[in-house]
């Protein structure tokens, strides 16, 4: 009995974990059949399978419209069945890419990058074209990225991929970002790459990003094709424009906002006035006006941008203004390079330096300068700073005037300077650049730290950079206009090249660094 009660008590564990990824017993019909008329295809497994993800896994090439059905769907079974509800074009080879999407029912285990493929003709289609994708701006392109042929016949044109799907379509799924597509017939095809945030399989200029090469392809051809993938700048457009407070009309705009130009129509006073600001954080313009008008319920708009004009009709009531509401950064720390800035949500009409003072620890006055920005409404302060120290700001009453009157309350703020040593400091030499280019610090997601613009052959300096890691790229600003400009697929152009640095450049306190980099 003493023995007995000694034996270990608990669950069973079970076994080994099963690791081994379903098997197909049989397909209906075969895998690779021809001729095929059918409307329904049963591929069946060795155990209970379900579809993960089958959305975005899943890749029908050519596209069928209307879609076929595929069961089973949030369910387990020992089945797949494809109901084909489209009519197949005639002598055409029809593939369907599972990726990693079925998968079985205890464990999960894929069964990898399963394709099902038969043709309605007496062969199939056994060409393909193979190259890989890379971003415009960015070290790694999306996951999931569409790549697409379309047959250049009599009726394409460069607005199709906008109306049709492509002839042929593969996805570069979420771990590489090489493509495949396969069992295509010989002909000559435009070659197209979409990030298809809508999985519609046409572009959509607003959501996805695109890809092409300048030139059709000849397939077969034994060539490996490179993709840049980039985000077109909007067309020029305003959308719903409304009011949304007293004497704020909110514009919402897609594509260039900075020359646009909004006039009115209406009949207005001779006391009439306006402004014109952004919005921080959403792509939208505020028309701010005075007086308000009593005896309409509407007002008359006509909005230009270069080769974009439009008429609107804006509805008014009687609604109450926005307060005042100041705000400044950077709060608590600032760096040597930076900028003290002023803003707020209405527009600035006047400020007084002269009630704006600065102090430091020592409570001398720091003289400084102001610039100010209408569209972005801030104005930034600008004054030279020392290590250990601190500024007292003091925005003393009345010192700025808003657009209906407003003046603010006074206003103090503190902020410190760190030690030189806390910071390091990095110098770029290019080796066969043509310039000009902006050369930039970025983090891992491509947004700007620091930048320079460089028309010549010199040092490049980024001085006092917080201790972080870094990517360094080099835009190469072919029309000098001190940005990137990214593509335009009707417009045939492709995107500024981008050059990154190989290495991560991993900045520390009280360090220097000097980084050769050679343009390729």
């Amino acid at each position: 009995m003493f023995l007995a009660n000694c034996a270990n008590r608990g669950r069973p564990s079970g076994g080994d974990k099963d690791l081994i990824p379903p098997k197909i017993i049989k397909s209906e019909p075969e895998n690779f059949s021809t001729n095929f008329s059918g409307k329904e295809i049963k591929i069946t497994f060795d155990e209970f399978v379900k579809l993960n993800n089958i959305q975005k896994q899943l890749i029908i090439s050519p596209p069928m419209d209307p879609a076929p059905e595929i069961l089973p769907l949030g369910s387990a079974s020992k089945s797949i069945t494809i109901k084909i509800k489209d009519t197949l074009e005639a002598n055409t080879t029809y593939a369907f890419n599972f990726g990693n999407s079925i998968v079985d029912n205890s464990e999960g285990n894929p069964y990898p990058y399963y394709r099902f493929v038969f043709s309605t003709g007496e062969y199939i289609d056994s060409l393909s074209v193979k190259g890989n994708i890379i971003d415009a701006t960015l070290l790694k392109p999306d996951d999931y990225v569409s790549v697409m042929l379309y047959e250049i016949d009599s009726t394409y044109t460069d607005s199709t991929i906008y109306k049709k799907k492509p002839k042929y379509i593969t996805n570069t799924l979420d771990s590489t970002t090489t493509f495949s597509i396969d069992n295509i017939k010989a002909g000559k095809y435009k070659l197209i790459a979409l990030k298809d945030e809508n999985q519609d399989s046409k572009y959509q200029q607003r959501s996805d990003k695109i890809g092409y090469l300048d030139q059709p392809i000849t397939v077969p051809k034994d060539t490996l094709y490179t993709i840049k993938l980039f985000k077109e700048v909007a067309d020029t457009k305003i959308v719903n424009p409304r009011l949304i407070s007293g004497e704020k009309i909110a514009f919402g705009f897609e594509g260039d906002y900075e020359n646009m130009k909004i006039n009115i129509t209406s009949e207005i006073p001779d006391d009439f006035s306006y402004s014109v600001t952004k919005d921080a954080k959403t792509d939208s313009l505020y028309y701010w006006y005075k007086p308000r008008f009593k005896d309409t319920d509407s007002l008359l708009f006509q909005v230009t941008n270069n080769n974009y004009s439009e008429n609107f009709k804006v509805r008014i009531s009687e609604q109450p203004r926005d307060s005042l509401i100041v705000k400044v950064a950077p709060t608590g720390s600032i760096n040597f390079e930076e900028d003290f800035i002023i803003t707020a949500n209405i527009p600035f009409v006047r400020r007084s330096n002269e009630k704006i003072k600065i102090f430091d620890k020592d409570s001398l006055k720091v003289d400084f300068k102001t610039k100010y920005d209408s569209l972005s409404n801030n104005y930034s302060l600008i004054f030279d700073k020392t290590e250990n120290n601190r500024y007292n700001i003091q925005i003393l009453p009345k010192a700025i005037t808003d657009f209906f009157d407003n003046k603010n309350d006074t206003l103090i703020y503190s902020i410190s300077t760190k030690s030189y040593a806390d910071y390091g400091n990095v110098r770029v030499q290019l080796q066969n650049a043509k310039y000009p280019v902006i050369v930039q610090l970025t983090d891992e997601k491509g947004n700007v730290k620091v930048e320079q613009f460089v028309w010549k052959n010199e040092p490049i300096d980024f001085k006092h950079i917080t201790p972080s890691k870094y990517y360094l790229r080099v835009i190469h600003d072919t029309n000098k206009n001190k940005k990137f400009d990214s593509g335009n697929f009707l417009k045939q152009q492709q995107p500024e090249q981008i050059s990154y640095y190989p290495e991560i450049v991993e900045v520390r306190s009280n360090f220097d660094y000097t980084i050769d980099f050679t343009l390729l």
